[in-house]
């Protein structure tokens, strides 16, 4: 009998130290990738141009001129952390700010078809950062865009001063998507009016079980709880804390939810569990028929323009 149960502990203790290696590993894999930062702009410029031509000659063009400018500030855990400002192609017209917030590996580059919405046809003023370990920000790792929004509410503020507009909108797409909802229900200037997110996770533990699920079948998913504790004791936060709809529940401003139903990356079924967990306030909902993960609009541009436009006149109207 005491062999087994000598057995059984050493078994036991074997499956702890695999968990906590695997733990380890995966925290790493997920939040610390090799390339990323300055060494991987030229692929998101790339990628910026894939998804509209012209973005980043346009771009470029335009801090030549010097109209879009860059700034740095110190974010959460003192980092520098980056971003652009442009504003409206007509300024002394500018109908409001927005600020564009970027996905997971990517940076201020990457969705420039955003910029060129708002400045170019909605004739607003836009900033969009790099979000720490991004772009030109500093950052240890990638935050999930649980203590991104931190950094997020340090730009509202950099934003209103640059621009002075009474009327701004947070848009984000799949990570900054997430980093949006989960602003949106800490305490807000009463100038930040309304938010529009596109295909962003519920929560971080939902979506780590999902890339758990698709790429690592073999891993358990109690080794999230030990990734989970690895980022607490490293970084200061958990998986389990980082959630949208837990912040969405606390949000009273108005918010359009996209996402494509062919999205297997952050799976449709986040856009409703999502939409259900705002329960006060405007909130509208947009299903991009066919599109994958944040694809809603490169696939129905026009449409895309015109919900967010709808959207927009439509919360100007409640004020």
């Amino acid at each position: 009998m005491k062999i087994f149960t000598k057995m059984g502990a050493l078994a036991l203790l074997v499956l702890s130290l695999s968990g906590c290696a695997a733990g380890k590993y995966m925290a790493s894999y997920a939040l610390t990738p090799k390339v990323h930062g300055i060494e991987d702009i030229e692929r998101t410029r790339h990628k910026a141009d894939s998804l509209m031509p012209g973005s980043t000659r346009w771009y470029d063009s335009l801090k030549v001129a010097g109209v879009l400018k860059d700034t740095t500030i110190t974010g959460y855990r003192d980092f520098k952390v980056h971003a652009c400002y442009v504003p409206a192609a007509r300024p002394a017209e500018a109908q409001g700010t927005a600020i564009v917030v970027h996905g997971y590996g990517d940076n201020h580059f990457v969705f420039l078809y955003l910029v060129r919405m708002y400045r170019d046809e909605f004739n607003y003023n836009v900033l969009f950062p790099d979000l720490q370990y991004h772009g030109y920000s500093e950052g240890d790792h990638i935050q999930m865009g649980w203590n991104d929004r931190l950094d997020v509410e340090k730009w509202i503020e950099v934003a209103h001063d640059v621009f002075k507009d009474d009327f701004m909108v947070l848009h984000g797409v799949s990570m900054g998507a997430a980093t949006v909802m989960m602003t949106s229900g800490d305490p807000l200037p009463d100038y930040v009016r309304c938010f529009v997110e596109d295909c962003g996770y519920s929560s971080v533990v939902v979506q780590f079980n999902n890339n758990r699920k698709q790429s690592f079948r073999f891993i358990p998913p109690d080794v999230l709880q030990s990734a989970s504790l690895v980022t607490k004791k490293r970084y200061g936060w958990g998986f389990w804390e980082a959630s949208s709809v837990k912040q969405l529940a606390k949000c009273d401003r108005p918010m359009l939810f996209i996402h494509g139903d062919a999205d297997d990356f952050v799976p449709f079924d986040n856009l409703q569990r999502n939409y259900d967990a705002k329960v006060n306030g405007y909130k509208e909902m947009w299903v991009a028929k066919g599109a994958v993960h944040a694809n809603a609009y490169a696939k129905y541009p026009e449409e895309y323009k015109q919900h967010v436009r709808d959207f927009l006149a439509r919360v100007k109207e409640m004020l």
